[in-house]
C-alpha cells in the first residue's frame, strides 16, 4: 500500500514559480466559468496518462499525439461539452483550441496539451473557445484556483492543493464528481512542479503515483472517454531528490484523489477500503474495488446500515481472487465485524454511530498474503440519481 504518512499541504494552494492560470466564461455556459489556460514561463518537461476507454475524446487522441514530445508550455481546458464522439470535426477542433491557445501565449499548437469535458456526442462551439482564448494572457495570474474553476462540471467546489520537496512546490489541479473509475475518470488532473526533471523520468513517477491513487478512484464504476493527468515541470526551482518528490507527489495524488471521491455526484461520505494480507497487490486492488463499486455497500455507508452480509458479499464475489472465509476479517471504521469469515457479535448502536462519520473506512484482512491496496469512493444517494437523470439536458 502506498505511504500514506500525514503530507504538509499549503493554505490556500500556491503554483510553482513560472506557473499562471486564469479561467473565463466564453459561451458555452450561461454563466459560470468553462475556459481554462494553465500556462508556463518557459517549455516545461511533461509527461500524461489518459483514459482506457474504447472511445476516447478527441483531446484525448490529440493529447497521445501531443505528449510523444515530452515537452508542454500550456495546458487548455473547457467544461460543458467533451468533444468526445465527434469525429473528424471533432479531432479538428481540438487542434484548433490547440492553436489558438499557442498563438495566444506565443508558443507552437505542438506544446499545448487540450482537454474537454461535459455532454457526450456535441460537437465542441469551437468558435466560442477560440474568441475565449483571446486575451487571456493578460489575465494570468498566480492563484491555481482560478484555472481549477474552469475546469468543473458536476463539481460542487474548485479543487487545488499544493506541497513543497525542498525548494520546489508541487501543485495539483483537478475535477471530477461523476462517471468516475479509473483508470482513470471523467477526471482532469494538472499537476504542476518548478522541480527540474526529464521527460521520461516525470513519466515514471506520474504512472507510479496513479496506480496507487486517481486508478484506486471509483464514485460509479463507469470510466469516462475524456479522463487525463498530466504533469508539468519548468526546472525553475533546480532538481530535487527524486525519491521525496514520488513521495509527495503521491501523497498529493492520493489525496486528491479523496477529494474527489468526497465530491462524488449526491456523495454525503467519503468511502476508503482496504484491503490487507493478500496474496498480491492485483488480488488486493481487485478486493478494494469490488468493495468500493458494490452498490449494496454505497447504500449501506449512506444509511448508516450495519449490514456487514455485503462487505462479506462483495469481497466473495471476486471469483478469480483465491478468497478463503476462514481467514477472512473485517473491521468498519475500526469495530471489529467480521472474524474468520464469521459475523461477530458487535456493538450496533456503536456502528451505527461510526458510519455516521464524514469518513468510513472498511478494512478486510483476506490472510493469505502480505499485499495490500486502498481503494477510494463514495456513498450512494438519490443525489447521484437527480444529477444524472438529467445530464444531458441541463
Amino acid at each position: 500500500m502506498a505511504n500514506t504518512a500525514p503530507m504538509k499541504f499549503d493554505n490556500p494552494p500556491v503554483f510553482p514559480r513560472g506557473f499562471r492560470c486564469t479561467s473565463t466564461n466564453c459561451g458555452l455556459k450561461p454563466n459560470a466559468k468553462d475556459l481554462a489556460l494553465f500556462v508556463s514561463e518557459r517549455d516545461a518537461a511533461a509527461a500524461a496518462v489518459f483514459t482506457r476507454n474504447h472511445f476516447p475524446g478527441a483531446p484525448v487522441v490529440l493529447g497521445r499525439e501531443t505528449i510523444k514530445g515530452g515537452t508542454l508550455r500550456a495546458i487548455v481546458a473547457n467544461s460543458k461539452c467533451s468533444n468526445v464522439a465527434t469525429g473528424a470535426t471533432g479531432l479538428a477542433n481540438a487542434r484548433r483550441m490547440a492553436a489558438g491557445a499557442a498563438k495566444e501565449i506565443g508558443s507552437t499548437a505542438d506544446r499545448v496539451l487540450v482537454s474537454s469535458t461535459g455532454v457526450i456526442g456535441v460537437q465542441l462551439p469551437i468558435e466560442k473557445i477560440e474568441r475565449g482564448i483571446v486575451g487571456l494572457a493578460a489575465q494570468l495570474q498566480s492563484d491555481p484556483m482560478v484555472g481549477a474553476e474552469g475546469i468543473m462540471t458536476t463539481d460542487t467546489f474548485a479543487k487545488a492543493l499544493s506541497a513543497r520537496v525542498g525548494d520546489a512546490t508541487i501543485t495539483w489541479v483537478a475535477k471530477g464528481s461523476g462517471m468516475i473509475e479509473p483508470n482513470m475518470a471523467t477526471m482532469l488532473a494538472y499537476i504542476f512542479t518548478d522541480a527540474d526533471f526529464d521527460a521520461a523520468t516525470l513519466d515514471r513517477m506520474l504512472r507510479a503515483a496513479v496506480h496507487v491513487s486517481f486508478n484506486m478512484l471509483s464514485v460509479d464504476t463507469d470510466t469516462s472517454t475524456s479522463d487525463t493527468c498530466a504533469i508539468m515541470a519548468n526546472g525553475l526551482a533546480g532538481r530535487v531528490d527524486e525519491k521525496a518528490f514520488l513521495d509527495t507527489l503521491t501523497a498529493g495524488c492520493i489525496k486528491m484523489t479523496e477529494t474527489l471521491a468526497r465530491d462524488g455526484e449526491g456523495a454525503k461520505h467519503l468511502l476508503r477500503t482496504t484491503v490487507k494480507g493478500a496474496a498480491s497487490e492485483d488480488d488486493a486492488r481487485r478486493v478494494a474495488k469490488s468493495l468500493v463499486n458494490s452498490p449494496l455497500v454505497k447504500t449501506m455507508v449512506h444509511g448508516a446500515d450495519p449490514n456487514v452480509g455485503r462487505l462479506l458479499m462483495a469481497v466473495g464475489k471476486v471469483f478469480d481472487v483465491n478468497v478463503n472465509a476462514t481467514t477472512t476479517d473485517a473491521w468498519i471504521n475500526g469495530h471489529a465485524v467480521v472474524k474468520g469469515g464469521e459475523r461477530l457479535d458487535f456493538d450496533e448502536p456503536a456502528l451505527r454511530t461510526a458510519l455516521k462519520d464524514e469518513v468510513v473506512d472498511l478494512v478486510v484482512s483476506l490472510g493469505s498474503g502480505s499485499a495490500s491496496a486502498t481503494a477510494y469512493g463514495c456513498d450512494l444517494t438519490s443525489g447521484y440519481i437527480e444529477e444524472n437523470a438529467a445530464y444531458y439536458s441541463s
